[in-house]
C-alpha cells in the first residue's frame, strides 16, 4: 500500500505538467479564480505567519532543507545501485510534492492575464512615443534630482538606512492602491536575505520565497536601489510573477511614494529602462538624448553599475541562464530579456494617464 502511494505521488508530476499546459489557454480563469481569489488568502496568511519575524524564515528553511538533502544523498548513496528504482521514486516523489506546493502557493500566477490586458492598454509602441516618454522622464528626474541635491553634478545620497527603506516601501503601495485597490499591501513581509552575498555573486538583487511569501532583498546593493528592488519584490508578493510586470508595478509604487527620495529612485529606474530601449532601437537618438540628463543622475547609474561589476564572476552567467530557462519553462517566453514589455507598459500607461 505504501509503495503504491509513493508511485502515485511520484508520477503525479505528469498530470501536473499537463494541467499547466492546459492553463496557458485559460488566463482569465487563473486571473479571477486564483490570482484574485485563492492566492489572496494564501499570501496574506503566510505574511501574517512570517512577516512579523525579524529574520528570513524562508532562508532558514532553505538552509535546513539543503542540509537535509545533502544528508539524505549521503545516507542513501548505496541505494542508487542496490535499489535504483525505489531511489528514483523517492527523489521523484519529493520533486512532485515540491512542484505542487510551488504552484499552489504562488506560481499559478505565471499563467494569469498579461498586465496590459488587465490595465486595458496596448502592448506596443512607436519609437516616437518612446522618445516622448523618455524626455518627460528626464525632465521629471532632473527636477527631483535638483530639488534634493541643489547641484546637477552631485549624485543623490539616500538619507535613511536600508532597514528604514524597507519599512517605508509599503507607503508607496498605499498611494498606488488608491488607483488600483487590488494592489493594497497588508500585512508587510519584506526582509534582507541572509544569503545576500551569494545572491550578489549570482547577479540577483532580490527574490520572493514562494513557500513563505517573504520578499527578500539583497542587503548589499546600494541604498539608492532599495526603493525599487523592494517594491519589485512586493509586486511578486501581490501575485505578479512576470519580472517585467513586477518591474512596472514596483517602479509605479516608488514613483507614487510620498517620499521624494523614493520618487527619485522610481523615476530614475523607469527612465533607465526607456534609455536602454532607445539605445537598442536608435543609437543616434540615444546619443542626442542622454546629455539632457543631469550628471548627478548618471553618477547614480554608475554607482549601481560599479557595484555589480565588482562582483562579476564566471558563475554569474550560469545562474542567470538557469533562471532564464526557468522563466521560459513557466510561461514566460521572453525569459529575463523582456525589457521592451516594461517599456510598453510605461509608454501606454502614461499615454492614457499623463505624467504630473
Amino acid at each position: 500500500m505504501l509503495k503504491h502511494k509513493k508511485n502515485l505521488i511520484a508520477f503525479s508530476i505528469v498530470p501536473q505538467i499537463i494541467l499547466l499546459k492546459i492553463l496557458t489557454n485559460y488566463p482569465t480563469f487563473v486571473e479571477s479564480i486564483y490570482s484574485h481569489g485563492i492566492y489572496i488568502y494564501i499570501s496574506k496568511g503566510m505574511r501574517y505567519a512570517f512577516g512579523w519575524l525579524p529574520i528570513s524564515v524562508g532562508d532558514v528553511l532553505y538552509t535546513l532543507l539543503g542540509l537535509y538533502v545533502i544528508r539524505w544523498f549521503i545516507v542513501n548513496r548505496k541505494r542508487i545501485i542496490q535499489e535504483t528504482k525505489q531511489w528514483f521514486l523517492d527523489v521523484l516523489s519529493a520533486l512532485s510534492i515540491g512542484y505542487f506546493a510551488f504552484h499552489i502557493l504562488w506560481a499559478f500566477n505565471y499563467y494569469r492575464l498579461p498586465l496590459h490586458e488587465s490595465l486595458n492598454i496596448d502592448n506596443d509602441y512607436t519609437t516616437e512615443e518612446l522618445v516622448s516618454l523618455t524626455e518627460q522622464l528626464i525632465t521629471k528626474v532632473n527636477t527631483i534630482h535638483l530639488s534634493i541635491t541643489t547641484h546637477d553634478s552631485l549624485k543623490v545620497e539616500m538619507p535613511f538606512t536600508k532597514a528604514e527603506a524597507l519599512k517605508m516601501i509599503p507607503d508607496g503601495y498605499d498611494e498606488l492602491s488608491k488607483t488600483f485597490p487590488y494592489l493594497a499591501y497588508h500585512p508587510r513581509s519584506i526582509k534582507t536575505s541572509i544569503y545576500s552575498l551569494p545572491l550578489t555573486y549570482m547577479g540577483f538583487s532580490g527574490y520572493l520565497n514562494p513557500f513563505t511569501n517573504e520578499a527578500q532583498v539583497d542587503g548589499l546593493i546600494p541604498t539608492y536601489k532599495f526603493p525599487t528592488t523592494g517594491s519589485h519584490e512586493v509586486a511578486h508578493q501581490l501575485g505578479y510573477a512576470a519580472e517585467n510586470e513586477a518591474n512596472f508595478i514596483g517602479s509605479m509604487a516608488a514613483m507614487q511614494h510620498p517620499d521624494l527620495y523614493f520618487k527619485y529612485s522610481g523615476h530614475a529606474f523607469a527612465l533607465r529602462h526607456c534609455l536602454n530601449e532607445i539605445y537598442r532601437r536608435d543609437l543616434e537618438v540615444y546619443k542626442t538624448i542622454l546629455p539632457k540628463l543631469n550628471i548627478g543622475v548618471l553618477k547614480n547609474y554608475k554607482e549601481v553599475s560599479d557595484f555589480w561589476n565588482a562582483y562579476e564572476n564566471p558563475t554569474e552567467p550560469i545562474f542567470k541562464s538557469t533562471y532564464n530557462n526557468f522563466l521560459k519553462a513557466n510561461n514566460q517566453s521572453s525569459g529575463m530579456q523582456s525589457y521592451s514589455y516594461i517599456v510598453a507598459l510605461l509608454v501606454n500607461y502614461y499615454k492614457s494617464n499623463p505624467m504630473d
